[in-house]
């Protein structure tokens, strides 16, 4: 179990594990908080952005889950990632298979 929560703190980034220490103080976290609130609600989506934001700027509240998530992780999940297809490019075409050719050919 130790070595979990060893491999989660290492595996984040410095920024990361700043970003929470930064939001664990009391007053400087609330403000913090408010700065980024946009980012995470797009990276967690609107409802689950919401209650993050919501919590880590509740004084005390987010100050205790912010310092249990240094150590275990996010407790909101960031929402799923779509693929990312360019804007303007056509889907890709499926090859049409002879038999098709052919009966496209008659009509």
């Amino acid at each position: 179990m130790a070595e979990k929560r060893k491999k989660g703190i290492v595996k984040r980034g410095g920024w990361e594990i700043a970003k929470k220490v930064l939001k664990a103080l009391p007053v400087i976290g609330s403000l913090f908080t408010v700065g980024f609130a946009g980012h995470d609600i797009k990276k967690k989506g609107l409802v689950a952005g919401a209650v993050h934001v919501g919590l880590d700027a509740t004084p005390v509240v987010g100050t205790a889950k912010n310092v249990v998530e240094i150590f275990t992780g996010d407790w909101i999940p960031d929402k799923a990632d779509k693929p990312q297809t360019a804007p303007g490019t056509p889907e890709p075409v499926q090859p049409v298979s002879n038999a098709k050719q052919m009966q496209n050919r008659e009509r």
